[in-house]
């Protein structure tokens, strides 16, 4: 389409007063209804009102394809209140229309950027972005009615972490080619409901220019990136996830943001959403610059992300990025790269107060989500209310507990009997917090080996002590993460430039191990022990940790109804034991419900436990000797 280029932009705003002063605060949580671009009708004219924040500009003009990236053709009005905001409506302007902001700075330099707020932007390599609507009548209804019942802190999680564009490719395509949400909707849907999974995490899906950043150096935070097809594909993809009762997570990331020249970095010119101070401002990990927490601007902006995708998207929790490196002013940094805060603190404190009103404003506003944080620290409250000077964040990534697991499990088993502490220390701190076990895709990546690498042993041992550790993955209390591909003992590490290997399916070993993670997952959601006390106290008992000589350990779980109640039993080891005897109170535990070491998961198939034999040994207080036998490095559960 080709506009008049004298026409001329009409002084016109959506934003009123209050918007003002709520994004200058950095409370303001819906921008996207007023900034970025907007289809509307104005005194009778359709057209399309642009509004974008460039407070050290000079001058800001709308350029695209509808007036030949015309500089001067459409300028934008500053608004007179210095708040730094240039809009304008241009009539005539229709839907999928690309564009960007030429910004001309201070000191006369010029810049071509892309729309922060924009709803959709052109596959990479182009960067333009793209007038859209985000109108789509949604089916879900049911599920958000029932959502707070399953994203409830007590029912059963178990999230399936997906990569969209290396899941699976189209047939001979290669890294360039993708299958299409509409695609994904009829092949992930089904493989993750048939897997059991209750919650899907996707990769970051907002726009992002490299593809080797994992969607985690993010250009737009109101977009679904454009390579598997435009914003209402996301939503059917959404939509169709809800109506198979699976929750969906995206990973967010408000810690960074690259570098790309039509990006956020040096919008204007000068240092508009980055701290100017690169000790603050860049992040020597990722080449990428760091948020300036600062600006109520900045902080409305990210608030307002968030938001977006719950909001019109649907989503049912975020997945908070490195907030590790948010909280910490010294995060990767060595003594003299950075300064202590005002109290003489390494914490960065406008950080913490916008984490505590990003989780503030989002369980207002939907409290039946979640919020995830990915942070590796010991920072305390992390999961805990603000109002009980936590973050607020409903659940944290428990990294301890996937480091020391993984140490363990890579040990011989002969060496087992000497670190057992290591095995039962989460327990120690567990509740300090709402925790979420991760196996995510940082461990499988950068010569960290696949996980059936991590294993010792020949490949029977291998598969054998992968089954114990997702048993004791799926019993230990919290919400469980596995990344893709670890379900069937994928061989290599991932490649996003692949496909996960669905070849290997063909292989007893690997059908068996995704059976037996289909049944953990039904074992999981089907047994109330396992999820309705799993962040209290109350809801785990170790029973025996006096076998470390055997490396076998014997817990507990509980739910509110003690007629449920599960007994599980580890054996670290590659030896079966015959008649062992377990002395336990309360009840007698009579059927054996799971065996990692049946041959239909690729196991033995050997050692089973038809009958559980139990003697009451003491009327008076209930207690009984279980007498069972345990296959060789495998884990047990009895009801």
């Amino acid at each position: 389409m080709q506009l008049d280029t004298q026409r001329p932009v009409w002084n016109y705003s959506l934003l009123t007063a209050d918007d003002l002063a709520q994004y200058h605060q950095g409370i303001h949580c819906r921008l996207y209804q007023k900034m970025g671009s907007h289809s509307l009708q104005v005194n009778g004219s359709w057209g399309c009102y642009f509004c974008v924040w460039a407070p050290n500009a000079t001058r800001v003009s709308v350029i695209g394809n509808f007036n030949d990236w015309n500089n001067d053709a459409h300028v934008l009005f500053p608004r007179w209140e210095k708040s730094g905001i240039w809009e304008g409506f241009i009539p005539g302007v229709r839907l999928g229309e690309v564009y960007k902001y030429h910004i001309k700075g201070h000191h006369q330099q010029e810049f071509d950027k892309g729309d922060p707020f924009a709803f959709f932007w052109e596959k990479r390599p182009q960067t333009a972005s793209i007038t859209w609507d985000l109108f789509y009548e949604w089916n879900d209804a049911d599920w958000i009615k029932s959502r707070a019942q399953h994203n409830s802190l007590n029912a059963p999680w178990s999230v399936y972490e997906v990569h969209l564009a290396s899941w699976r490719r189209p047939e001979g395509g290669d890294e360039n080619a993708y299958l299409t949400y509409d695609e994904l909707s009829q092949t992930l849907v089904p493989y993750v409901q048939q897997m059991g999974f209750t919650h899907v995490e996707f990769m970051p899906v907002m726009e992002y220019p490299f593809d080797g950043s994992w969607g985690y150096q993010c250009t737009g935070y109101f977009a679904p990136t454009s390579r598997f097809g435009d914003p209402q594909g996301l939503m059917r993809l959404i939509d169709a996830f809800h109506a198979a009762n699976i929750g969906v997570i995206l990973d967010w990331v408000p810690s960074h943001f690259p570098h790309d020249a039509h990006g956020l970095y040096l919008f204007d010119g000068a240092n508009t959403y980055e701290y100017a101070d690169r000790r603050k401002g860049f992040h020597p990990d990722w080449n990428s610059y760091v948020f300036n927490y600062q600006r109520g601007e900045v902080r409305s902006f990210l608030i307002s992300s968030a938001h977006f995708w719950f909001d019109l998207f649907h989503v049912d929790a975020i997945r908070v990025d490195a907030v590790s490196s948010m909280l910490k002013l010294n995060y990767s940094r060595k003594a003299g790269e950075w300064e202590p805060n005002e109290k003489g603190g390494d914490g960065n404190l406008e950080a913490i107060e916008f984490l505590k009103e990003l989780n503030r404003s989002i369980y207002k506003r939907f409290p039946d989500v979640q919020t995830i944080a990915e942070e590796a620290t010991d920072w305390p409250g992390v999961s805990r209310p603000v109002d009980q000077d936590g973050l607020g964040f409903g659940m944290k990534w428990m990294m301890g507990w996937m480091h020391d697991t993984l140490r363990y499990f890579k040990l011989d088993p002969l060496f087992r009997k000497h670190h057992q502490d290591r095995f039962t220390f989460s327990m120690m701190y567990f509740y300090d917090e709402n925790f979420m076990l991760p196996f995510s895709h940082d461990e499988v990546v950068h010569g960290k080996s696949p996980m059936i690498y991590k294993m010792p042993g020949d490949e029977w041992q291998k598969f054998a002590n992968l089954r114990l550790l997702y048993t004791y993955m799926f019993t230990h209390p919290g919400a469980k993460l596995l990344f893709m591909g670890a379900e069937f003992g994928q061989t290599s590490e991932w490649d996003y430039r692949s496909q996960l290997p669905w070849q290997l399916l063909q292989f007893s070993v690997h059908s068996g191990l995704s059976k037996m993670i289909r049944d953990l997952n039904k074992l999981l959601t089907s047994h109330s022990a396992l999820y309705e006390k799993q962040f209290d106290p109350s809801g785990f008992e170790w029973i025996d940790l006096d076998h470390r000589s055997e490396s076998v350990v014997v817990f507990r779980r509980k739910g509110r109804a003690a007629s449920r109640e599960l007994l599980i039993i580890l054996n670290m080891t590659p030896v079966v034991y015959r008649n062992w005897s377990i002395t336990v109170s309360g009840k007698e535990f009579v059927t054996e419900i799971f065996n990692s070491d049946a041959s239909e998961y690729g196991g033995t198939g050997t050692v089973s436990n038809p009958i559980v034999r139990g003697e009451c040994i003491s009327e008076s207080d209930q207690r009984y000797l279980l007498t069972i036998d345990i296959p060789a490095l495998a884990g047990l559960v009895l009801v």
